[in-house]
Order: structure tokens, then sequence, then C-alpha cells
């Protein structure tokens, strides 16, 4: 059976030689029969496989092909008035696997981003606690340390299709959401460290050292479960743009609690009510309530490829594939239909699955050549399953930011282009 090929979306045009030998020679142009013919790559050694490459270290710090500079984290255009308060989205559509490199993890700044000096960075713990204390990045360092794989996802990820199709690919759709391996101390070692109060101590007040002064409340159990305040990302130190040299990392709970170049925490007896809690990432019911505290990112899913701005070059089959993740805890299944959810057929889930990561997901599709709608519908080991956009606006409205978790459509024209459409 021909295997079928997808021309990348215009934002991440990878292996842009599917697109320049369809315009030379037509459906055939990676078909049995041109290589029959002779396939001058194979027949003439190019200079590379005659010559002396580069020497080792040749850069100190390795980069990406240039083959590959198009994918990048990019701007939504017009999004925000001033760039140092704006996002940056993950090229989703180009990636691989379930960990984010940390040069396209997506960015959310709320008074722009510092490279600080990490000798001169310090971490106090205060509040309701016997011995209240200051630690040095080394002093952090010389404790227990753990490593965790986690997805980090901003509160308002998909915010922008609440009322309808909004955006164009699944970057700037669902975009503001990563996954790496966090390294650093557990939280509840620091708290134990300073002798918390455990009868009156019920939150901790979490504060990063940017010019915003962004401050977050965490509910002590979730303090003392999972939390980690981390210096490490995929490996090495985190990077600038995501916290260094310090940051909380709150498996599950959006973005915004993530606090980086986190200075404070602070226990306390009740929340803070701090404005990025009360004026900000809140939900606006339909009735005019004001829902806050709604931390938890629920069971979601998205399919990557075939997704907005890609191309179907030709009919056969396709491996679709995507994400899931649950701030519940482990993804169980997903779900994935081709006709606008009518009929569903369970995916291939990749290990690992993760407990509050993202999961991988794949499954097999021969495309015929007509319309289609693909979906994906996520569930979580809690028995959660990721709703349709009807069935959430019936509960949440239109007129939300946060926590769009609906179920994501793609339509597969007869052409082979693929779009962002809304099915209720």
């Amino acid at each position: 059976m021909r295997r079928g090929r997808i021309q990348p979306a215009p934002e991440a045009p990878r292996r842009t030689f599917l697109r320049n030998a369809l315009a030379v020679s037509g459906a055939a142009a990676l078909s049995g029969a041109a290589h029959a013919a002779g396939d001058p790559a194979i027949l003439t050694l190019p200079a590379h496989s005659k010559g002396l490459g580069q020497p080792v270290a040749a850069r100190g710090y390795g980069l990406p092909s240039v083959h590959e500079s198009n994918l990048q984290r990019r701007e939504s255009p017009g999004l925000t008035r001033v760039p140092q308060a704006s996002v940056s989205f993950t090229p989703l559509q180009g990636l691989f696997g379930i960990l984010t490199p940390a040069g396209v993890h997506f960015e959310r700044h709320h008074q722009g981003w510092w490279d600080i000096d990490p000798t001169q960075h310090r971490l106090m713990v205060m509040g309701l606690v016997k011995q209240p204390k200051v630690y040095t990045l080394d002093d952090l360092l010389r404790l227990p340390s753990v490593s965790r794989i986690h997805f980090l996802e901003c509160g308002a990820n998909t915010g922008m299709e609440w009322g309808n199709v909004a955006v164009p690919s699944v970057q700037y759709s669902h975009g503001m959401l990563a996954c790496s391996e966090f390294t650093g101390v557990k939280l509840s070692t620091l708290l134990d460290d300073v002798g918390f109060d455990r009868g009156k101590g019920k939150f901790v007040l979490a504060e990063g050292a940017d010019g915003s002064g962004l401050t977050r409340t965490i509910a002590m159990e979730r303090a003392l479960d999972d939390v980690l305040v981390a210096w490490g990302q995929n490996g090495e130190m985190l990077r600038p743009e995501n916290g260094y040299p310090l940051r909380l990392v709150v498996p599950g709970v959006q973005g915004v609690s993530w606090v980086k170049w986190l200075r404070r925490l602070e226990v306390g007896d009740a929340p803070w009510y701090t404005r990025e809690e009360t004026l900000h990432y809140i939900d606006l019911l339909p009735d005019g309530t004001h829902r806050q505290f709604s931390s938890i990112q629920e069971c979601k899913s998205v399919i990557t490829a075939p997704s907005g701005g890609q191309r179907l070059l030709e009919r056969g089959f396709y491996n679709v594939t995507g994400l899931a993740w649950s701030g519940r805890g482990r993804v169980k299944r997903v779900d994935v239909s081709f006709d606008g959810g009518r009929n569903w057929k369970s995916a291939r889930l990749e290990n690992p699955v993760l407990p509050k990561a993202l999961t991988r997901f794949n499954i097999d599709w021969v495309w015929n050549g007509g319309d289609a709608i693909v979906q994906s519908r996520a569930i979580d080991e809690t028995g959660y399953v990721q709703p349709r956009i009807a069935a959430l606006r019936a509960v949440r409205g239109t007129r939300s930011i946060y926590h769009n978790n609906a179920i994501q459509s793609w339509r597969v024209a007869a052409s082979g282009e693929v779009s962002n459409v809304q099915v209720d």
C-alpha cells in the first residue's frame, strides 16, 4: 500500500524536499518507479561523502541543523500590546516523542525575562516556620535531589478557541504546552528543613524575582506531594527564559503557578488572593461568577499530524499521531475519530506513560481522498473523558480564557488541505 506524505505547515516547513519533489515530478517523485530509473542522490556521491567534515567540538554547545532552522517557537501577532508580557508557542507539529527541547519550549512572561547571576540569587523560606532560612543555589544543590518528567501548560492554552476558530495551526491552538525532565529538591524537604507549622500552615505563597513580582498560592497538601524547587531541565540548568536559576514545578497545575526566578516561599494559614488569583487566571462563568483557584489542567489531547496548515499530498496510509495529558495522573486511553466523532477507535500509546506528563499516541489511517474530520479524545486514570466543545460551553459559556480542554477537530479536505474547524 502506498504510504502517504504530508506537506508541513508554513511555520515549520521541515523536509521541504517533499514539496519540491512534488512540484518537479508529481506524485511519483518518491515512488518505486523513480528509484528504478536511478536516483542521482544515490548514484552520485555528494561532497560530504568525499571530504573532511567539521572537527570535534567545532561548536562548544551543539545547535540544530540549519535545515531545521524554521522549527521555532513563535509569537502570535497582536496577542498582546507589550512583547515583554506575551507568549511564544511551542512548534508541536514538528516534534517527536514527549520531551520538548528547551530551545523551543513555549514562553509566557509578565514583564520580560532576565539572565540572573546564580551567585547573587537567593531563596527565602519564611512565614509560619520555626526557623526562616535563606538559601543560595549552592545550598540547594547540596540537598537530596529528584528528577521527574512532567508537562507544563499555560492555563490559557487553546483559550483563543473558546468562541470560535481563531488560529490556523496546532502551534498556535495548543502550543502553550511543553514537557521536560525537571531536576530539583522537593518542596517538602525545604519545608521540613525550616520546621513549618503543621497545624496552622495550610498554604504556601511563591514569589518570583522578575519585575512583575508574580505571586501564587499553593495549597499545603499539594506542596507536600510532588512540588519541586527546580534548577535543572532536560539534563542541564534551566534556560533563562524558563526561570534560571530556580523555578517552582507544580505538576498538573496551570503554568502560572510554576513561578519562575523563584525568590521567596511563605507559609501561611489562608490563601493570599493575589492579583494573579483574583483579577487574572479566573474563569468567567455564564452567570457572571468568577471561578477562582481552578488550577488543575484537565485531561486533554490533540492530533499534531495531520493538523492545521499541513497538506496530505496523496492518498494512502498515514500514521496519525498526537499528544495527550492530564493534570490528575496518567492517560489511560486515547480514541481517534475520522468522521467527526460518530465512530471512534483506540490509538496506540507509546511508552513511557507517566503521571502528569505528555503521552504520545499513534493510529493507522488509510485516506481515500475524501473529506474527513479528524479528532482525538483522551481518558485519564480517574475515568474523566475529554469533552466536546458544545458540552464544555454548556457549563462554562463562551467568554472564558482559561482551561479549554475541548476535543480539537481538524478537517481534511479532498484537496488534502488540513484546516482548523469546530464540531459541536
